[in-house]
């Protein structure tokens, strides 16, 4: 149905989904607030019933004046804990955590055209949650999908309040991460790969069948690498509201991790409280589909670990430290303003 918008200025349940250019329509799909954290990303989220769809014509954005709230970021690079990490984020009456809003998607595939809606979606992702005795949660965090990062800059810049960590881990974990999706992981590598040089890209003295002839695990290494280089990049241009994070360090000090965090965007959370978080359901459930995390994290391990991926991933490695050493990048990126 076509609303007249008023409902999702007071209502932050009410998210902005999908743009629609053809049709000049912003999709809004109404998300109770316990169901923030589900396993499922935002982005892939289906009304429940057709009274949790509406629409709006773009141009009735400009008489929508929401509550807007503190917003921080949690950027990253893929296959490194970020959904876990803005899933223990989703403390209710504390924060909201919003795992990869379609919106984001919408904002990036507009490309240039989407810029001057940036401002008013991220104030609508940014309205405080309420609860009980009319008390509002200090902040929203939201995780953008990793085929957002182009946006970061025009995120930051539209809201010049919000914080950000920038999370990563070490290539031989993403490229492990990439084996264990199988034939579509690899490809997704290729496409990764193709997208940072759209945007992030930099010489690399080879031509187009030098590039073609990679494997998959080199174009993903080398999508993985520009990532780094990007994230570098950011920390010049914005170096006291980045913070980097290694999810592999989160993993083995998460309640520090998630105390850390509560002080770079100002959360009402004190260590003790951070700790029962981490002693927490949302780290014993795999985050992205559910089910008990460590059954699911041993069958991926098995049925994609072998001795001559382990072969290949080492060798990736030592081709893109020989990349890096040339352009003089100390990867992964980290080594600068750690979190911990």
């Amino acid at each position: 149905m076509t609303d007249d918008g008023t409902k999702f200025s007071a209502d932050p349940e009410w998210l902005p989904h999908r743009i629609d250019p053809a049709a000049g329509m912003l999709q809004f799909l109404r998300i109770p607030r316990s169901d923030l954290a589900a396993p499922q990303f935002l982005a892939d989220r289906t009304p429940a019933t057709a009274a949790d769809e509406a629409f709006l014509p773009l141009g009735g954005m400009v008489d929508l004046v929401p509550a807007t709230g503190p917003l921080h970021f949690v950027f990253h690079t893929a296959f490194c804990r970020s959904t876990l990490l803005v899933r223990a984020l989703d403390i209710p009456g504390v924060a909201a955590g919003l795992s990869e809003p379609g919106i984001l998607v919408s904002l990036t595939n507009l490309g240039e055209a989407g810029r001057p809606l940036v401002a008013p979606m991220l104030d609508l992702l940014s309205r405080p949650h309420g609860r009980a005795g009319g008390e509002r949660e200090a902040a929203v965090v939201v995780k953008p999908t990793n085929h957002a990062n182009r946006l970061i800059p025009a995120l930051l810049d539209a809201r010049p309040d919000a914080r950000a960590v920038l999370m990563t881990n070490p290539l031989p974990a993403f490229l492990a991460a990439v084996v264990r999706k199988g034939m579509m992981g690899r490809r997704w590598g290729r496409q990764l790969y193709l997208e940072m040089m759209g945007y992030a890209g930099m010489d690399l003295g080879m031509d187009a069948r030098e590039q073609f002839s990679m494997t998959d695990l080199q174009a993903a290494g080398l999508a993985w690498f520009l990532n780094q280089r990007y994230f570098a990049m950011l920390l010049d241009r914005y170096p006291e509201r980045l913070r980097t994070l290694d999810g592999d360090v989160f993993d083995v000090r998460r309640a520090d991790t998630i105390a850390a965090i509560a002080g770079l965007f100002d959360l009402p959370l004190d260590a003790a409280q951070a700790a029962r978080v981490a002693e927490g359901p949302v780290f014993a459930t795999h985050s992205k589909r559910g089910g008990d995390f460590g059954a699911t994290a041993a069958k991926d391990s098995e049925r994609a670990n072998s001795p001559l991926v382990e072969e290949e991933i080492a060798q990736v490695g030592q081709w893109i430290s020989m990349i890096a050493d040339q352009a003089g990048l100390a990867v992964p990126v980290t080594r600068r303003a750690p979190l911990l």
